[in-house]
């Protein structure tokens, strides 16, 4: 391969890698139309917005029916609240709505330090459900179920009851009662004190808002996901955006609705952090809908950068169906509330307990979820067990990871081996049966079998391992042992390892990569080349790895660990097996022609 070659190469994977930025810059998003989301209350006091970023899915498709009209929430008079705290969360409620408008999770930071004395912050603590107006639990609907919205509140033994009566008669009842593990128990009555039956029209019962955590945030992830007893579904903002092509923006979404009688459990969530409603019953639907969030404040650390895109959230709520009461019948309804960390020995507590599997919420689902759960039990062991901390707990699971791989790979390394030196036997038989395929590739099997080798030999150790390496990004991506974890220079596992920013191009300087790529081509320049590739195509192969320095560059810096010990690991067995034993003498080739001449 040619310099003019190399330097191509090189352009694309930049022009790959700046691409989403540069359209950005030229197709900005289109903002909403107008009416299409709730008032949002102005911000109460500084401090970044929450909540963080969650995985993506493949996204349903859009519903055809046309959008129900959103109920409006504009409560009419002052506003009180109410604070109850325990050991791990202060809750605020508010008389607006009769809700629970504030979780503040008093163990972690919202916004983790880069500095590495890790000084903390004023008034740094996640907050869920912030700087939005609508509290969680929020009933919403038309007159008949919401009135002005104004509640009262009182403290009692347990907890905290809201109340209301309206003026046709419905009087709404609702009881929070936090407990440990994150939970806090919802009761909802609904009575008819009148002497007439009171029809109610289709309600909505707020579960929370998720909104990205932090200025620095710019909330792809952030979105909600619901689960209807046999498999989870995961929305998040590229769907509301509706992008073509996944860049060029397109007509924006302004509503997802979805479910028969059967979410089981839904969630506003993130990277890290989740809100999650789990009714007795399950709901009958399940709807979400976009809404714009203040700007953070231009002193706040780090300042949101002005030229992306305004932050915004997705209000999430039950949609519950119409009915009537006749005079004094009550409907009561359970709901049980988990806003806490994604921390998986809590969530699979809880799953336990309801048996709803809402330790789903994680991402650990289908096969990969299995390597997903082992390789994040396996780390948190060795770092509880064995005080390492968690960089080092990454490279004892990478290290666990190769030696039992070893065997696997040292068969791979000698199998491509012995095919790299039976080379000119096989240019021989291809060239000698070129006008025949069939019996070409009958005699190069046959002379592989008599050798020992087969042509899937360097392909096999790799496809067994990611399922290993998939699994280890799904844990790595949600684990919230890793945020804040530092490791060397490394401030945050579980975000890139930014050293500085370069100037006047905004491109962040990540090390820990560059050192992945460095590896990666070397590994690739050990790895003997595979039977009957040309010249070309070695050279082409050699430099592939490329491609995944610039895929995994703003990856997390756990990742990016692992799969630089790895290769290291691998590049140190590929030269022990090449020094272990020779290479065996190639088989005679003895062909038809052969042996009738003879």
């Amino acid at each position: 391969m040619d310099r003019k070659s190399i330097i191509i190469i090189v352009v694309c994977f930049a022009l790959l890698l700046v691409w989403q930025r540069v359209v950005n810059v030229l197709y900005p998003p289109k903002p909403l139309p107008p009416g299409a989301t709730n008032a949002v209350a102005a911000v109460q006091s500084s401090g970044a917005t929450n909540l963080a970023q969650t995985a993506t899915s493949t996204p349903p498709a859009a519903t055809t029916t046309a959008p129900v009209p959103q109920p409006q929430f504009q409560p009419a008079g002052p506003e009180e609240t109410l604070v109850l705290a325990n050991d791990d969360a202060r809750y605020t409620f508010s008389s607006h709505g009769g809700g629970l408008k504030l979780i503040e999770l008093l163990k972690y930071p919202e916004t983790v330090s880069r500095s590495r004395k890790k000084q903390p912050l004023m008034n740094n603590v996640v907050e869920l459900n912030a700087h939005v107006s609508v509290p969680v639990l929020a009933v919403l609907g038309d007159e008949a179920v919401q009135g002005d919205s104004v509640f009262t509140l009182t403290k009692t033994a347990t907890g905290v009851r809201a109340e209301k009566t309206l003026t046709n008669g419905l009087r709404i009842v609702k009881e929070f009662q936090p407990s440990t593990n994150y939970l806090v128990l919802a009761t909802v009555k609904l009575e008819n004190t009148s002497t007439a039956a009171l029809p109610l029209p289709t309600q909505e019962w707020v579960i929370g808002t998720a909104t990205p955590m932090g200025p620095d945030d710019d909330g792809q992830a952030v979105g909600l996901m619901w689960y209807n007893g046999s498999s989870k579904q995961e929305i998040t903002g590229s769907w509301f955006d509706n992008l073509t092509l996944g860049c060029f923006p397109g007509v924006p979404r302004t509503e997802y609705r979805e479910g028969i009688s059967n979410v089981v459990w839904a969630a506003v969530q993130n990277q890290f952090f989740a809100l999650v409603a789990m009714p007795q019953q399950p709901g009958q639907q399940v709807v979400s809908r976009p809404v714009p969030l203040p700007r953070a404040p231009d002193d706040e650390i780090p300042p949101r950068p002005k030229k992306l895109p305004p932050p915004k959230g997705f209000q999430t709520a039950f949609v519950q169906p119409p009915a009537t009461l006749a005079p004094g019948q009550v409907i009561e309804r359970q709901i049980h509330f988990f806003a806490g960390p994604k921390e998986y020995r809590t969530l699979a507590r809880i799953a336990n307990r309801f048996k709803n599997d809402v330790d789903l919420v994680m991402g650990f689902g289908g096969f990969f979820g299995f390597f997903s759960k082992a390789l994040l039990v396996g780390m948190n062991w060795l770092h509880d067990a064995l005080r390492l901390s968690y960089g080092l707990a990454i490279i004892a699971i990478t290290v666990v990871i190769k030696v039992l791989f070893w065997p696997l790979t040292q068969a791979s390394t000698r199998s491509m081996k012995r095919m790299a030196a039976l080379q000119p036997q096989m240019k021989a038989l291809q060239e000698k049966y070129k006008d025949e395929p069939a019996k070409m590739n009958k005699k190069l099997m046959e002379f592989m079998k008599e050798n020992k080798v087969s042509p899937l030999g360097g392909c096999l150790p790799m496809l067994l391992q990611m399922p290993v390496f998939i699994g280890f990004f799904y844990m790595i991506r949600t684990a919230i042992e890793l945020r804040g974890a530092g490791f060397l220079w490394v401030t945050d596992l579980s975000k890139p390892d930014t050293l500085f920013t370069i100037p006047g191009l905004e491109f962040p300087f990540n090390l820990l990569p560059l050192l992945m790529g460095v590896t990666m081509l070397w590994q690739a320049h050990l790895t003997p080349p595979s039977p009957g590739m040309d010249p070309m195509q070695q050279k082409i192969m050699r430099y592939m790895p490329l491609i995944f320095l610039f895929m995994l560059y703003n990856f997390s810096a756990g990742l990016t660990l692992y799969w630089t010990v790895q290769n290291l690991l691998t590049i140190a067995q590929t030269k022990l097996t090449k020094t272990a034993s020779p290479v065996p003498a190639p088989a005679s080739v003895l062909t038809p022609v052969s042996k009738k001449k003879k």
